[in-house]
């Protein structure tokens, strides 16, 4: 075949409508990125007058290169061709080195060549920490072949789309409530289309935390009557997360079980984590169809809220697989809970005249499972201030704590000139603040006060408690010079305050 042309066009007789959808996607995908790759080349040409930068950005050395690489090959309709018959076959597997450096050896590429020497590598990640009996992915690979200096590119993806993002529950009774809003926690961090398969069947999982080894262990037993994904059978694996952790760090996977919609795994996925910190942490089981040519196909999910978790219970246990229902970010109440100590102490109070004038003390202990848009640990830091004064000297603030859902503060603050009275008045407002790089943005806060919505005779937005605050406030009036040990939820509704 090394003088001969082969015809470019793709049959696509032989191959499923699946196999052939998926190709189609492909091809489409391809045509968008050529196209505004094109466009972004036109404007360079109008822009750069140096032709050496010109070359450099526009790509032009690439193709030159592809060319001159690429010279022998016929069709990259073969290389899709070779791909579908070594996944039909399972022939031996040839690195991606090799494939493409076929040509350096001179050697010409036969129909027979084809199946031993241009396959792509089916690759599977293993689960770093994963499972007992090896827990195995699909992994990202694209591959871009050019031919005759044209631009002409097939890239293949076999990729589960992982959801970019995900969610929590909470700490107390009503942490499980306020970020679960009909829809899951995952399901904030998530993109992508869901509905392909209306979700059924359940799943059954056990827990167990190892106090020596400071470990959870999450028993992924087994799964019954899920949904088919592709002409009555799936082949389903499943996926956790501890949330609002979304990392890759958190992401553990069972194998994959083939042609089945009763699968059953008996595999372990383990957990370093502190009890401590599980009170604030949602456990996230979503079960998946393994797509090699596409988009993996959710097939339902559990969540469980480990703050509500009775430890003493290790039996498997069995729940229904729940659709994910899209959450707006802006529709999260809570984004997650601060843990702090309030006390005031009356002017002269200590004896001796000492403190000369009221003081309130705010001792900010630390902060449980931080929700941001995008999950995953962050740089958090807390700031105060009492209201009205709302200026520079009032505002005070913790230092960064660095790459952490559950923040250790241990900061403390101090405001004076204060009566007994003035506290009726006052608001003192502490609100969670997210730093990505030189940016701030806030996630939420508390405030504490009498809730009464007026201070010194005036109408103000910032006197909103809700119960549980006003709650807090109340009772550090009323026991003076003793801490007020509070655990209060991050909410998203502060009324703005006009500065």
């Amino acid at each position: 075949m090394a003088g001969e042309r082969v015809d470019s066009s793709l049959d696509l007789s032989h191959l499923t409508e699946d196999e052939q959808s998926s190709i189609l996607q492909v091809l489409e995908r391809d045509s968008k990125l050529r196209q505004r790759d094109e466009g972004r080349v036109k404007i360079l040409e109008q822009t750069e007058t140096n032709p050496t930068r010109l070359r450099l950005l526009s790509g032009e050395w690439f193709s030159e290169e592809c060319s001159k690489r690429h010279r022998n090959w016929t069709s990259g309709c073969d290389l899709i061709r070779a791909t579908i018959r070594h996944r039909k076959t399972k022939s031996r597997d040839v690195p991606l080195n090799e494939l493409f450096n076929g040509e350096k050896e001179g050697t010409s590429l036969s129909n027979g060549s084809l199946e031993a020497k241009e396959r792509l590598k089916d690759s599977k990640e293993e689960e770093s920490g994963g499972t007992e009996g090896s827990s195995k992915s699909p992994v990202v690979q694209d591959v871009t072949v050019c031919q005759n200096g044209d631009s002409d590119s097939l890239i293949s993806s076999l990729t589960e789309p992982d959801p970019a993002s995900l969610k929590t529950s909470s700490s107390n009774s009503s942490l499980h409530s306020s970020y679960m809003l009909g829809g899951s926690m995952m399901s904030l961090f998530s993109s992508g289309d869901f509905g392909v398969v209306e979700v059924r069947g359940r799943i059954q999982y056990s827990l167990v935390y190892d106090d020596l080894k400071e470990e959870l262990q999450v028993n992924v037993h087994r799964c019954e009557d899920i949904a088919s994904a592709r002409k009555n059978r799936s082949d389903p694996y499943v996926k956790t997360y501890l949330l609002p952790d979304k990392s890759n760090h958190s992401k553990k996977k069972t194998s994959v079980k083939k042609k089945t919609l009763n699968p059953v795994y008996d595999q372990t996925l383990r957990y370093k984590v502190r009890i401590g910190e599980l009170r604030s942490r949602t456990l996230n089981l979503s079960v998946w169809h393994a797509e090699p040519l596409g988009r993996n196909v959710f097939l339902g999910e559990v969540e469980v809220a480990l703050g509500l978790w009775d430890w003493t219970c290790t039996q498997p246990l069995w729940q229904d697989l729940q659709p994910r229902v899209y959450l707006s970010p802006d529709s999260i109440s809570s984004r997650g809970y601060i843990i702090f100590s309030v006390k005031f102490i009356p002017d002269g109070f200590e004896g001796g005249g000492l403190p000369l004038t009221g003081e309130l003390h705010i001792w900010l202990r630390e902060a449980q499972g931080l929700l941001s848009n995008k999950g995953g640990a962050i740089d958090s830091f807390v700031r105060s201030y009492i209201l009205p004064d709302a200026s520079r000297q009032s505002g005070q603030k913790t230092r960064v704590v660095k790459h952490s859902i559950s923040p250790t503060y241990n900061h403390t603050m101090v405001y004076d000139g204060f009566s007994t009275s003035d506290l009726k008045e006052a608001c003192a407002e502490l609100t969670v603040w997210q730093r990505e790089g030189l940016k701030t943005h806030i996630l939420g806060g508390i405030r504490l006060s009498c809730g009464t919505g007026q201070s010194y005779g005036e109408t103000v937005c910032w006197m909103d408690s809700t119960e549980e605050e006003v709650a807090v406030w109340t009772s550090m009036m009323e026991n003076p010079n003793h801490w007020i040990d509070a655990t209060l939820p991050i909410r998203t509704n502060l009324t703005q305050r006009i500065v």
